[in-house]
């Protein structure tokens, strides 16, 4: 079988390599892989950012979709030929998250899905809802499933606000679950174009943070002076303190991403005065992904992203680091 490898880390070191096509024991599924997202995740450790230790040679993505091409002894939950994808963190199957959960996650700990064939645990996975293709399927098992849980943090309510941050794949993901809950949500972008993208999906106010940099002031302005119930923040050290003071008293800043450094240092009072919540976000659980499948098939839910084929991973991984997309960035294994 063919796979993509980290051989040493940065995206020219990627290589693409025959391997083995393995065998599933015990418990365990083979699955054929028709479609895989990035995330940014991904970038991180193809360059080696993510975790400079990481064990070498190592296939990298947490996010794919397939068929189920054999099973295991034992394995009862699947059969040959179920349309499946692979959980983020195979240990993690309910309940809170703690040390030993967190072990087993894709692209990571073990081998990932940039991959024709891979053997997966027959509880790490779950069915697809039957409307989605594998490539829309493929953009679940990271982005979605964290959404969906940044919007659960904040108890958001019907008529509530939230706040979204650029149009990667969870940006694009909680507006659309914050549209299913009835909630009226805010962007921020540094494109035009991207944000009229957004508004065609359901966003109901944006701002492009180039040309107005002071977004916190314009979220309170948006809301009566209120703020926003909650922020999706995915920005990090830098976006943190603006998201803080973006918030009502009370609100929630559900904490998803690192993707800028720190600039300012975080305003404790902030927090203090406002009573604020951080919630960490890291992905969720195998129960999590279900219960979401239920709301994307009810409520028939598609997925955004640009598809390439999987011999353009190098390429996608430079795009992403670009920031150039819009929604997710998905390969097609043929």
């Amino acid at each position: 079988m063919r796979a993509w490898q980290i051989s040493s880390f940065g995206i020219d070191s990627l290589e693409f390599v025959e391997r083995p096509t393995p065998e599933p024991g015990p418990g365990e599924v083979l699955v054929k892989v028709h479609a895989i997202s990035f995330n940014y995740r991904d970038l991180l450790m193809v360059k080696g950012l993510y975790n400079p230790k990481l064990k070498l040679p190592r296939i990298p993505c947490s996010d794919g979709a397939g068929k189920v091409a054999a099973v295991g002894e034992g394995v009862t939950a699947w059969k040959t030929g179920d349309r499946v994808a692979g959980i983020f963190m195979q240990n993690w199957l309910d309940g809170v998250l703690t040390a030993n959960k967190a072990k087993g996650a894709l692209g990571g700990d073990v081998d990932g899905m940039l991959v024709e064939y891979v053997v997966l645990k027959e509880t790490g996975l779950v069915a697809l809802p039957e409307h989605l293709s594998f490539e829309e399927a493929a953009t679940l098992p990271c982005a979605a499933v964290t959404a969906w849980n940044a919007l659960a943090s904040g108890d958001l309510k019907p008529g509530g606000t939230v706040l979204i941050q650029g149009t990667g794949g969870v940006a694009i993901f909680a507006l659309q679950f914050a549209r299913f809950r009835g909630a009226r949500v805010l962007g921020i972008s540094g494109s035009n174009e991207k944000l009229d993208r957004a508004y065609s999906l359901g966003l109901d106010g944006g701002l492009n943070y180039r040309e107005t940099p002071d977004w916190d002031r314009w979220a309170v302005e948006e809301t009566n002076g209120e703020g926003v119930d909650l922020v999706v923040e995915v920005g990090g050290e830098a976006t943190l303190p603006r998201s803080l003071r973006a918030i009502r008293i009370g609100g929630t800043v559900a904490q998803v991403g690192v993707l800028t450094g720190a600039a300012n240092p975080v305003p404790i009072p902030t927090i203090l005065h406002k009573m604020a919540r951080i919630h960490g976000i890291y992905v969720g659980s195998r129960k999590d992904f279900v219960e979401m499948n239920k709301a994307i098939s009810l409520g028939g839910l598609r997925p955004v992203g640009e598809n390439f084929l999987w011999s353009q991973a190098r390429e996608v991984l430079e795009r992403m680091e670009e920031a150039s997309h819009f929604g997710k960035l998905v390969l097609t294994v043929a």
